[in-house]
């Protein structure tokens, strides 16, 4: 069930049915998240993992943590979507694989400020067209810099996926060296 206007991206949802009361529960676990997350990310300047992702549902606020976060480090967030698509697009079919990795890093150095390096919209990272290996980019990515991201797909068993097995842009990773965080 995706939210509706009144429902709240933070709670878990089992306890979708807010009343007027519950929105003054909704802010404190929002702001609650939005701490926890500064509290990582700070933390993440002194560990050897310096890759984070926000784990959640669609709907979960992944986003809307990432656009709260920016707000609040004076960053912009790169869209891997938008922005990796808009290059891709000036370059023919036939050489994109070629240099999509090399283009994203260009994005990756454009958007880092203070070390730090937030994403989102990460989906065209597994075309297939592209033969890239997203998790290991960003892990190659965080090498350099913390970098916080949207995982758009699920963590069980301490495995990252994106889509269903079977499906064409099926990946399946390890979480060793990923720092997880999950959105509610």
């Amino acid at each position: 069930e995706a939210p509706g206007p009144t429902d709240c991206p933070y709670e878990r949802p089992r306890n979708r049915a807010l009343g007027t009361k519950g929105l003054g529960a909704c802010e404190r676990r929002r702001k609650r998240m939005i701490e926890a997350l500064e509290r990582v990310v700070d933390d993440l300047a002194v560990v050897n993992s310096k890759l984070l992702l926000l784990i959640g549902a669609p709907n979960s606020g992944k986003s809307d943590l990432l656009r709260q976060l920016a707000g609040r480090r004076k960053l912009h967030i790169l869209n891997i979507g938008a922005a990796l698509g808009r290059e891709l697009l000036t370059i023919p079919s036939p050489r994109r694989h070629l240099q999509a990795a090399d283009l994203l890093k260009g994005l990756a150095d454009e958007f880092s400020r203070e070390g730090l390096l937030l994403m989102d919209n990460l989906e065209l990272l597994f075309d297939q067209e592209l033969k890239l290996s997203p998790l290991d980019l960003l892990r190659r990515h965080s090498q350099a810099r913390r970098v916080v991201a949207a995982w758009p797909g699920t963590l069980t068993d301490n495995r990252l996926s994106y889509a269903m097995t079977g499906h064409p842009e099926y990946q399946d990773y390890s979480c060793d060296g990923v720092v997880p965080f999950r959105v509610y």
